[in-house]
């Protein structure tokens, strides 16, 4: 059953979360922002999405342990390009496993983790926020390390985009990501994972705000 996840000052640091992070779901401080880019769903989007869809794709339903790979926290809004928050935005992410593959049948070979979700969806809070509990991406044949998002409201499509991480050297060779011609634009992908142990021992946490163009569902 999908998690709807309404995240608030009070509940934040209620959570441990340090008050530096919540400065990441503080109103955006002006109007005229740059719109997230687009970027490809990629070919595994999940044929059938599984029966745990939730927010935290560490844990699976079920299973005794937990992923493999780095627990990550991924904390953010979606908003307007006028700075106001989106409520009630679905919100999807997908990735591959810490071994760099995906639970879809058109993935190279190998089988997935099994006590990794790899596809968790939520939705945003009045104030446009989100949040996930996942794995460090990691790096596969051709690509750098992502996690794909899709972004959808009542009766529309669904946009979707990629989170790349900040500094890590396969961005410069990576196709997908270079395809976005403007710096300024490509610098709204990349994330900068820190330590945050305030969250969860030993986890990382990182934000990541998107910012909806005014025809980002086509209308």
């Amino acid at each position: 059953m999908a998690e709807t996840l309404l995240i608030s000052r009070r509940r934040l640091l209620a959570s441990g979360l340090s008050l530096a992070f919540l400065s990441a779901l503080e109103p955006a401080a002006a109007a005229g922002l740059i719109p997230t880019p687009w970027q490809t769903p990629g070919p595994f989007y999940p044929q059938k999405i599984p029966l745990d869809s939730n927010s935290d794709l560490v844990r699976v339903n079920g299973r005794q342990r937990p992923a493999a790979g780095q627990v990550t926290h991924i904390i953010g809004r979606v908003l307007d390009v006028d700075g106001k928050p989106v409520r009630g935005a679905h919100v999807e992410i997908w990735q591959c496993d810490a071994f760099g593959f995906y639970h879809h049948p058109w993935d190279r070979g190998g089988r997935a983790d099994p006590n990794f979700q790899g596809f968790g969806r939520t939705v945003t809070g009045k104030d446009g926020s989100y949040r996930f509990r996942t794995i460090k991406p990691v790096p596969y044949p051709g690509r750098t390390p992502h996690i794909h998002f899709g972004i959808s409201g009542a009766g529309s499509g669904v946009w979707t985009t990629q989170m790349y991480l900040e500094g890590h050297p396969l961005n410069l060779g990576d196709g997908i990501f270079n395809r976005v011609a403007d710096p300024r634009a490509r610098q709204i992908l990349l994330v900068r994972l820190k330590p945050e142990g305030k969250i969860e021992a030993g986890a990382l946490a990182g934000k990541f705000d998107i910012v909806l163009g005014r025809n980002a569902f086509g209308g």
